[in-house]
């Protein structure tokens, strides 16, 4: 028998549709869904079927030195075994096993952890491998006849980023919170991408605290040509930090009412059309429309396992040059809202696509591959899809056109200026609006024509301080300093505001997230710094290429977080310290109806959870908090105590989060419930 592995059921169903023509025959492989046609079985599992993990010997944080973490033993744990039972069962009788996981890192890992479980049982099976970047009926055909070998490389390169991530984020994450007291679900999470990364958000708050605005003017006017058309200018000192120079200046444009129009000066200007997307580009693009960068990707994923669009975990922004382009234009030349614009491309001789400057063959950058209408998708699922393929379309669009024109007037010796933008061919902004900019329409003027001032203003304004990164910016900016993959960044950010150290959008880094990146700063640096982890990164590609053993990278990642416990450990009572700003670091849930201060999440040295008052120890004002899942604070108060916010509560496994509403009525009621128990008894 020959089976078809793929990553998800969903996957499998459609290639098995695809490969067989729609006449496959359903059954059950244990409890998995099995696609049968012609000899030939596709089953489909659920991501990672196993994790690795330390010995249980090692599970207790206070009697483990986390140093020994380094070296400990890996093993490997079943995670789902109802789809090990499959694979037990697919081992019995196959003589081909054709791996067709999603082509990346990952996916190969998952694919190669089915295969070596299948030989285990049935060394002399056969096996290949699948490589596709759209679920189209062509891609799939083509992926399935061209089949090639299973790239071991590849996956070893995904389990040293998992061996390398466990054994740094189990050491860092206990060592910090054992010094910290900080046990429980409260701990302080550590890790060689998600510190240098949360250190950027840290960082950057420190730049907008410590900014000291700057008073300025500016000089405005609006000014009559002698056909009687009015149009604003200003003053061609952009900031005059003297308020008396400037106030100076306006007096002397005041003292004459008319000027003369000293230049005017017209150039052309060429917008050319974007690059195809990578993930981080394609991130950004969404971020603009509203969408985090998670989101971003989980409706991604939707869309390419429904077959609208390519892969879109990619680094490529050069199409091959194997993709059939007009071809793939033809497919929305009958498109209600693109036909128009797709039969205008059509006309051309030769479609020239942009290309930016990274190349891959792995998969080519994210790109439409059917088409797709309003009713069948959900609207935040069409806005992306619309952007993709208007993106597409654009890549392949003319260069847009503008006439900018610079006016120059002078009132009294003083300069003064407009300019004006006025777009003369729309070329690839009339498919792709999200970039498009307004005209700016000033009046035709001759040299040395005459104008006559309407009205001017001094304006007084101040320097605004550094914008927080937002969350698409931070992925832009994680791919710059080589923390993380394109498909583990947005993961990580996740993780920061899952964590309590991130909130809002932009970041906002929370007074935990500050406390830690000050300690790690001040006394372990090579934590908080991208270069080491920039460093493995690399490595990691090298076992990709098949230059490093998978072994090699690992062992340089041990011996690096060994530099990095010799640092820890010299100043492990100066981080204890500094991290005593962390205790009272958590969310703010209200204000304290005894003092006023602040109520926050509060942690005991038990690892136990309350409500606390940053007014401790003056103020010893507390209410009890459930001992597990995620505090969210809502931004709704309580309508019994308004200095309250409203909670909920996230556990793992729970489908919604749990409304636990306001701490004071759940501790009214759990003391009226026991003194009520009480007295019965």
């Amino acid at each position: 028998m020959h089976y078809i592995i793929a990553e998800k059921g969903t996957t499998a169903k459609r290639i098995a549709m695809i490969l067989s023509g729609g006449t496959v025959t359903k059954r059950k492989l244990g409890h998995l869904d099995a696609y049968e046609f012609d000899g030939r079985v596709v089953v489909g599992l659920s991501g990672h079927v196993f994790q690795l993990d330390f010995p249980q010997t090692y599970n207790n944080w206070r009697k483990v030195d986390p140093y020994r973490l380094i070296d400990a033993r890996i093993v490997t744990i079943a995670i789902k075994h109802s789809i090990i039972q499959a694979l037990e069962r697919v081992a019995k009788d196959a003589e081909l096993v054709t791996i067709a996981t999603d082509y990346d890192r990952e996916g190969e890992l998952i694919g190669v952890e089915a295969l070596r479980t299948v030989k285990e049982l049935n060394s002399r099976v056969r096996f290949d491998r699948m490589r596709y970047s759209a679920l189209t009926e062509p891609v799939i055909k083509e992926s399935f006849a061209t089949r090639s070998a299973v790239d071991f490389d590849l996956a070893d390169s995904a389990d040293a980023r998992g061996i390398i991530d466990l054994i740094w984020g189990a050491a860092l994450t206990r060592f910090i919170s054992l010094v910290a007291n900080r046990l429980g679900e409260d701990f302080f999470s550590v890790g060689r991408v998600q510190s240098p990364t949360l250190a950027l958000v840290v960082d950057k708050e420190r730049e907008i605290k410590g900014f000291v605005p700057r008073t300025y003017w500016e000089v405005h006017a609006r000014v009559k040509t002698a056909a009687g058309e009015v149009f604003e200018v200003t003053h061609a000192t952009a900031k005059f930090w003297d308020k008396a120079e400037a106030e100076a200046v306006k007096s002397r444009i005041e003292s004459t009412k008319q000027g003369l129009v000293s230049s005017v000066t017209t150039r052309t200007r060429t917008e050319w059309p974007p690059t195809p997307f990578d993930t981080t580009s394609f991130i950004r693009a969404a971020s603009a429309l509203g969408f985090t960068p998670g989101r971003t990707m989980h409706i991604a994923e939707s869309l390419y396992l429904q077959g609208f669009i390519s892969y879109h975990r990619t680094d490529n922004t050069t199409y091959p040059e194997t993709l059939d382009l007009k071809a793939l234009v033809q497919v929305f030349s009958d498109h209600a809202e693109f036909g128009a614009y797709a039969r205008q491309l059509l006309k051309k001789t030769r479609l020239k696509p942009t290309a930016g400057k990274k190349r891959t063959t792995d998969h080519p950058p994210i790109h439409p591959v059917s088409l797709a209408s309003h009713e069948r998708l959900k609207k935040p699922e069409w806005k992306l899809y619309e952007l993709v393929v208007r993106r597409f379309l654009a890549t392949l669009s003319d260069a847009a056109t503008w006439l900018d024109t610079e006016v120059k007037l002078e009132f009294a010796g003083e300069p003064l200026g407009a300019v004006g933008r006025d777009l003369k061919h729309e070329g690839f902004l009339a498919i792709y609006p999200y970039q498009r900019k307004e005209a700016i329409i000033i009046p035709q003027v001759m040299e040395g024509e005459p104008v006559y001032l309407e009205d001017i203003a001094l304006l007084e304004k101040e320097t605004k301080p550094p914008k927080r990164i937002s969350q698409a910016g931070l992925i832009k900016k994680m791919e710059e300093l080589g923390l993380g993959t394109k498909s583990t960044r947005h993961e990580i950010i996740g993780k920061l505001y899952e964590r309590c150290y991130l909130e809002e959008n932009p970041a906002k880094p929370t007074e935990k997230a500050v406390a830690l990146v000050d300690a790690l700063e001040k006394f372990a640096e090579l934590i908080a710094k991208p270069e080491m982890t920039k460093t493995l990164e690399q490595e990691m590609e090298e076992i990709k290429g098949g230059k490093r053993t998978k072994q090699a990278v690992v062992n340089d990642s041990r011996d690096m977080l060994r530099a990095v416990f010799q640092e820890l450990t010299t100043n492990r009572t100066e981080i204890a310290h500094s991290l005593k700003a962390a205790s009272k670091g958590g969310p703010v849930l209200g204000t304290c109806p005894d003092c006023g201060a602040e109520l926050f999440i509060a942690t005991s040295p038990r690892g136990k959870r309350f409500v606390g008052c940053k007014n401790y120890p003056n103020c010893t004002f507390s209410l009890p908090l459930p001992r597990s899942g995620r505090v969210t604070v809502t931004k709704e108060t309580c309508e019994h105590h308004p200095f309250l916010h409203r909670l909920k509560i996230v556990k793992r496994g729970m489908k919604r989060p749990w409304d636990f509403g306001c701490p004071y009525c759940n501790y009214l009621a759990w003391e009226k419930s026991t003194r009520e128990s009480a007295e019965g008894s």
